[in-house]
């Protein structure tokens, strides 16, 4: 846990959908709605297992806390190929929703290593932006693989890292749409999920 730690606040937005089945215990999807300080809301999927939650409740509407860590899974269909990210619950809380303090609904700390060249880009608007992809071990010889996106000075800092750099990333995990040319006539909106990241560090071996 120590190398990816995640903890949400936001609203359930969904029933529970089956994932998968692992030695008698079930795990389910629902998605979660939570909130930014610019009042847009970011839309998370967030696996659960049927030992944390009744599934044939319906949770809708409530405000729950969630621990967990965020994890990855390389998924193909057709000539389709990518990572299905998601937030892996250990631990589940109902709240008050008049309690919440949306300065700390979405926090995310990853230790990895880069497994990939980073990007260095500027935005249409001016803004510097640095893409990275993270590799964070987990049990039983597993990684997650994470998209993180750094902006401004962090972003100058993080274009020259090289592959293998070991670092720790701080931020919140976001959710946004983007449109897909699929052929001349036909544009797909899909959604991305990355770490949005506000503080990098380097590791020291």
């Amino acid at each position: 846990m120590e190398n990816n730690t995640v903890v949400l606040i936001g609203e359930v937005l969904s029933g529970f959908t089956f994932d998968h089945e692992v030695c008698g215990e079930g795990f389910y999807l629902i998605d979660l709605a939570i909130k930014r300080l610019s009042d847009q809301t970011d839309i998370l999927p967030v696996m659960v297992s049927d030992r944390l939650l009744d599934i044939c409740r319906d949770y809708s509407g409530q405000t729950v806390q969630v621990f967990g860590q965020y994890r990855s899974f390389n998924i193909t269909k057709g000539n389709k190929k990518g990572l299905f990210l998601f937030i892996f619950a250990r631990e589940i809380y109902f709240l008050r929703s008049d309690l919440v303090d949306a300065t700390k609904s979405n926090t995310i700390t990853l230790k990895g290593f880069v497994c990939k060249n980073p990007i260095y880009r500027e935005t249409p608007r001016g803004r510097i932006i640095t893409d990275l992809l993270l590799a964070v071990n987990r049990s039983y010889g597993k990684s997650d693989y994470i998209p993180c996106v750094i902006w401004g000075r962090n972003a100058r800092y993080a274009a020259d890292f090289e592959v293998g750099t070991a670092v720790e990333i701080s931020g919140r995990i976001q959710s946004r749409e983007y449109s897909k040319r699929l052929s001349f006539d036909t544009v797909e909106t899909r959604i991305a999920y990355e770490v949005s990241c506000s503080k990098i560090s380097l590791i020291q071996e």
